[in-house]
């Protein structure tokens, strides 16, 4: 009967995991074409990511009530408690990006009435790149336990805090050079701004994962160290 509860328990952490993992790959998905509407306006990818939203919410319902079921039945200590809690804070962080996807996207709506820029949206297409990578590499460190490949997240969210005021240096400039075209950078600047805290949730699943090795709680000490 013990044996049986065991496997019975471990069955259930495993579908957490597994849901956490769909879900993320639903939300780097989105992120993906929300930014790919913006850049090339697209109009229908856009309207799109707009109406898988609300699948990506239930997700965040479901999975949330799996944890829940497992502190109520299994009262888990130690490793298997940390392993809920930080799912649970991941499924949080996972479905705010949704919600920045969604937003982008509603960004992209905006834009796609104008002519695409020369430079074909450069310097969001950089930040796009760089937050892909780094909520692609925080999933696949959460997923592997892999601390090494979470610390490297922390240097990447740098540099989209670099690309994210650049950008917004350069919109008000043209701004000031060209205020018919206010609403337009406007809807650009939200848009970066998304992403940016995209880069913000990918940190904070990084950090989870040496929550969940570690037992340590970083959010509010610093970068940790590769010797934490």
């Amino acid at each position: 009967m013990i044996k049986h509860i065991s496997e019975q328990y471990d069955i259930e952490l495993s579908r957490i995991k597994e849901l956490l993992m769909e879900m993320g790959g639903l939300v780097e998905q989105q992120v993906k074409n929300a930014c790919t509407s913006l850049i090339t306006h697209n109009l229908a990818m856009a309207e799109e990511v707009r109406d898988v939203e609300p699948q990506l919410n239930q997700l965040e319902v479901d999975l949330d009530d799996h944890c829940v079921a497992i502190l109520a039945k299994r009262q888990p200590t130690a490793g298997d408690l940390r392993v809920v809690v930080s799912v649970m804070k991941v499924i949080t962080d996972l479905e705010r990006v949704g919600d920045e996807a969604d937003r982008i996207a509603k960004m992209a709506l905006g834009l796609a009435k104008n002519t695409i820029p020369s430079d074909q949206y450069a310097d969001f297409r950089d930040m796009h790149e760089k937050a892909g990578k780094m909520l692609r590499r925080a999933l696949d460190a959460f997923a592997r336990l892999d601390v090494e490949s979470a610390l490297r997240v922390f240097a990447a969210d740098e540099e989209i805090d670099r690309g994210y005021d650049a950008l917004v240096r350069r919109c008000m400039e043209e701004m000031r050079d060209n205020p018919e075209e206010v609403e337009q950078l406007m809807n650009l600047i939200w848009a970066a701004r998304a992403l940016e805290r995209i880069g913000d949730h990918a940190k904070n699943i990084s950090e989870y994962v040496i929550y969940q090795v570690k037992g340590l709680d970083v959010r509010h000490s610093g970068k940790p160290s590769h010797n934490d």
